[in-house]
């Protein structure tokens, strides 16, 4: 290799990203990428080579995708974890860690039937206990409205804790007709329907639940009494309830950017409870329940990750140096790539945040 050559190939080294190694031609053109990636500690990031992805999605096509890195793909086959990803460091460990890694389904059959009997309706909140979860799901099941049957209207809300209790369960009477109970997939019948509780009444409860005592303004997600709610589709099930809560306290496994598509397009929960918690969700009558179970076992997963503590991680944070003087074009472009990472911060809230509160 003559000189000319050497120099070329220690530019384009020092012009590549720590994160993604993506290489660039110039040093600007590196900064301007590490601008506007929000690379961080808390993306996804390959057990062997350290590549950050921005999902997991992401991250499982450059392990075992169809076009993986060769060398990355042979640890994975050998020590990684197919449920969370992770590379162990023996095959041994691996196949004891993929053992509790991968959950059991509830049993959706049963839990469907016993609320069909009224054996599951809590309609009742208990708010004084001193158990009382700091961290809910809930989920929605809807049946059809309007002339065509289309317009979905809440016909059943269940709540759940972290240890998967029932919190509050019950069947709700909409606000307008009903049109189509979608029996295939919801299992509701008319009769489920006619001395349920009224949408307002269930509204209200689960408002007063989830604020816990504490003014709506006030609601913070460390520090105060409002409690963290856990779904999927949260925007959605909330409008059906015509229920307000503040969205830095939602954790919604259809919209958190590590467990998106590569196209930034949401997966369904069937999909995402199959590909990391490694069980089949509806199977023939949804129940919620069974989502609420799922969708709090994916935040579970997701909170419980182990990412470098930073005192300001988010990009929005006024206290980071990625906001001020240091993404000068000229003082930054005389930094190392990872230099440049080490100020880089993320532009989402990682829910590994929420097990420091």
């Amino acid at each position: 290799m003559d000189y000319r050559s050497s120099i070329e190939s220690s530019e384009t080294l020092r012009n590549k990203c720590a994160a993604c190694y993506r290489q660039f031609n110039k040093m600007e053109h590196l900064v301007e990428h590490m601008k506007i990636s929000y690379h961080s500690g808390h993306e996804p990031t390959c057990g062997v080579c350290k590549k950050h992805c921005r999902s997991f999605e992401s991250l499982r096509e450059h392990l075992i995708g169809p076009l993986p890195k060769q060398e990355c793909k042979n640890i994975f086959s050998l020590r990684g974890c197919r449920f969370c990803m992770m590379i162990l460091e023996s095959p041994n460990a691996r196949r004891i860690h993929q053992e509790r890694c991968h959950f059991s389904s509830v049993n959706a059959g049963l839990t469907t039937r016993m609320a069909a009997l009224g054996l599951r309706d809590k309609a009742l909140i208990d708010y004084t206990s001193s158990r009382s979860p700091k961290v809910v799901a809930l989920s929605c099941k809807m049946v059809g409205g309007g002339s065509d049957g289309s317009l979905d209207l809440c016909a059943r809300v269940c709540i759940t804790d972290e240890s998967d209790n029932v919190v509050f369960h019950t069947y709700v009477k909409p606000s307008m007709v009903v049109t189509n109970y979608r029996y295939g997939t919801t299992g509701i019948r008319p009769e489920n329907l006619r001395e349920a509780m009224p949408l307002k009444h269930a509204q209200r409860k689960i408002q007063e639940f989830l604020c816990n005592g504490e003014p709506m303004w006030k609601i913070r997600p460390r520090g105060g009494r409002g409690r963290i709610l856990v779904g999927h589709g949260l925007d959605h099930d909330l409008d059906r309830l015509q229920l307000e809560y503040p969205s830095s306290m939602m954790r919604d496994t259809a919209k958190y950017p590590p467990l998106m598509k590569t196209s930034k397009l949401s997966n369904s929960l069937k999909y995402l409870t199959q590909a990391y918690l490694g069980y089949d969700i509806h199977v023939g009558i949804q129940d919620p329940y069974e989502d609420c179970v799922a969708t709090m076992r994916l935040y579970t997963r997701m909170r419980y990750q182990k990412h470098k503590i930073e005192a300001y991680p988010q990009a929005a944070d006024s206290q980071n140096r990625s906001n001020q003087v240091a993404w000068r074009q000229n003082e930054v472009e005389k930094m190392s790539p990872d230099e440049m990472l080490s100020i880089s911060r993320s532009d989402y809230y990682c829910w590994c945040l929420d097990s420091l509160a």
